[in-house]
């Protein structure tokens, strides 16, 4: 490694759940064959990572968290590697990376064609502890290691870092939802449960894909009337607030013309949002699940709603580098569109806690840490 570059790297890392996140400073182990190492210039903060903190996942200790990231390229491995559109990778390229590797010989990536469902699936700020090599290995970090078999996306030259990092993780999680599980079809009217990151994505990419109107059913208010100023959807409505919600629904379907969306898209995460968004969906129509990717417990529905509307049920998992570079090929056109920097909030990276609590709360849309 060149002295040149820096050795160690200032992470942020969970060693207990629920407990102070620790500022440490780490190794950075030198590059192999297909590794990459990147100088970190944007760490997401999710809502999986409030819960990786709140210990509601099952992960291994201690781990650099952060699965979102944006970053230089600064050293690459012996022998080169090509980006995800197979063009030579060279230093000081501006980079994304896929969340996850996929093993590639598991049942679901060989025979089902489903890496997202990959039995061995090795995850950024996930499920790489601190000492498993190469690292640091988590967004919330001065500088990573990406692993061989990792898919790197170059940012285009023009493309804001900070649109681009405000759907890092719900633009392809909705890529995937929207391509590989149920489309948008031309001219649908399409509800969005949820208005996080991942209901803006879902109504904006909606929106894109030539859907006749999208309402969007969410909160808090103040979520609503930035989706609203920025023009994604065209019709919010706040069922996190004091309004009832059957009367929520009612509208729903009074602006429907009596029947439903053509397409439901659950983003919000919440277990009561299922026998809603089924109550929302037209007969003959389709309910797509995204949100809900922490396990929150059961809830009652009435399998009779499924047969008599005759309703299509999709679940998504996820999202591959395919994903991630279809999302970044998208963002001119989302840009062009919609203010997708304005929903970013930066934080110090020794302002992490306050970023969690922050993306918790839901008193700010998309949080970054800036290492």
């Amino acid at each position: 490694m060149s002295d040149l570059l820096p050795k160690t790297s200032r992470s942020v890392v969970l060693r207990a759940f629920g407990e102070p996140l620790a500022l440490e400073e780490l190794d950075v182990t030198e590059v192999g064959p297909g590794e990459v190492r990147v100088k970190v210039e944007y760490g997401g903060v999710c809502g999986t990572d409030a819960h990786l903190w709140s210990g509601r996942l099952d992960i291994p200790t201690p781990v650099v968290l952060g699965h979102e990231g944006l970053g230089t390229v600064e050293r690459i491995g012996p022998g080169g590697l090509r980006d995800a559109g197979g063009d030579p990778l060279n230093v000081g390229d501006t980079v994304m990376w896929a969340s996850s590797i996929s093993c590639g010989t598991c049942v679901p990536c060989r025979m089902h064609e489903e890496p997202t469902l990959c039995e061995r699936r090795t995850t950024y700020g996930v499920n790489i502890p601190v000492s498993d090599a190469p690292g640091p290995s988590g967004s919330w970090s001065q500088r990573m290691v990406l692993r061989a078999g990792t898919s790197l996306v170059r940012v285009p030259a023009g493309v804001d870092p900070s649109a681009a990092m405000s759907l890092a993780c719900a633009g392809p999680t909705m890529v995937h939802a929207l391509y590989g599980r149920r489309p948008v079809r031309l001219g649908e009217t399409v509800v969005v449960q949820g208005s996080g990151p991942v209901g803006l994505a879902a109504a904006a990419m909606a929106q894109l894909a030539g859907a006749a109107r999208v309402i969007v059913v969410g909160g808090p208010e103040a979520r609503l009337a930035v989706a609203a100023g920025l023009g994604i959807g065209d019709l919010h409505l706040d069922i996190v607030g004091d309004r009832d919600a059957t009367a929520v629904l009612d509208e729903v379907r009074a602006v429907t013309g009596g029947h439903g969306a053509d397409l439901v898209i659950e983003c919000a995460g919440a277990p009561d949002a299922i026998p809603q968004g089924i109550a929302m969906a037209r007969r003959g129509g389709s309910y797509l699940v995204v949100g809900q990717y922490t396990d929150r417990g059961e809830i009652g529905i009435n399998p009779h709603q499924l047969v008599h509307r005759q309703l299509s049920l999709f679940g998504s998992w996820g999202f591959t580098g395919a994903h991630l570079a279809a999302y970044v090929n998208l963002l001119p056109a989302l840009g062009a569109r919609f203010d997708l920097a304005s929903l970013v909030t930066e934080y110090p990276m020794a302002e992490c806690e306050e970023a969690l609590r922050h993306v918790g709360a839901g008193s700010v849309l998309k949080a970054v840490l800036r290492p």
